[in-house]
């Protein structure tokens, strides 16, 4: 069966992705920009050949990400869509060997970076009246992987943020909701092992990894107003392995 994609209008619109040059940050600009948003993609090394604006933001320095809110609000006044994509996988290895500077700077990128686009942008957005943050987290959050107990730890951390937040601006009309997927097929499962990677496809009921734009596609909807009466809610991605 044939199964048609969903059409939104995100016309007038300005989305912000972060990491958007590459995997499914890529997926999700493409996807935002079809329905005619106006994409701005935040990225530790921005790409001259990009179709979409591109501000240099290290989200790992708070001040990076509100000289980012500055500069795009005297712009374009506006900041209606915040999709918090950037990660950083790192080393798979027991937690007893784990590299500190390694250890931190997963936590850094993966979950304070979320904080601090979250913290630069959420006032724009209340004093608007409006926005949708969509967090991309990880199953990995809920279940701990082992051998990635940094990752592990920080996406649970965007996942207790995301209903945290959810709630603070529960009545301000800004939606707060994250997706948790299972594996998706990107160059960031290069920084894994083999085995490693192997190991999570043998855990889905699907047998496959997830795609780039099966992620982008749920990164649509949650920033559509057919999104209406969710907030601090996580979406799984996992083509069934999901428990709860």
């Amino acid at each position: 069966m044939a199964y048609q994609q969903a059409q939104y209008d995100f016309r007038d619109s300005v989305a912000v992705v972060t990491g958007g040059n590459g995997g499914i940050g890529a997926a999700i600009c493409a996807r935002l920009a079809q329905a005619g948003a106006h994409v701005v993609v935040w990225d530790l090394h921005t790409d001259a050949a990009s179709l979409y604006r591109q501000q240099q933001v290290d989200i790992g320095d708070a001040a990076s990400t509100d000289d980012a809110v500055h500069a795009l609000l005297v712009e374009t006044g506006r900041i209606d869509f915040l999709i918090n994509n950037a990660g950083y996988a790192g080393a798979t290895v027991p937690l007893d060997q784990y590299d500190v500077a390694e250890w931190h700077r997963i936590v850094q990128v993966n979950l304070l970076g979320v904080f601090h686009a979250c913290r630069s942008v959420v006032p724009a957005m209340r004093a608007a009246g409006g926005g949708r943050i969509v967090n991309i987290a990880s199953l990995a959050g809920k279940e701990g992987t082992p051998n990635a107990s940094a990752y592990s730890a920080a996406k649970a951390g965007v996942l207790a943020l995301t209903k945290s937040l959810g709630k603070e601006l529960a009545d301000t009309g800004v939606l707060v909701n994250a997706i948790a997927p299972a594996a998706v097929k990107t160059a960031l499962l290069q920084q894994m092992s083999p085995a490693h990677v192997q190991t999570m496809i043998d855990k889905s009921p699907m047998h496959r990894l997830g795609t780039v734009e099966e992620v982008a596609e749920m990164s649509a909807w949650l920033c559509s107003g057919s999104c209406s009466f969710n907030t601090g809610a996580i979406f799984d991605l996992s083509g069934g392995r999901a428990t709860y």
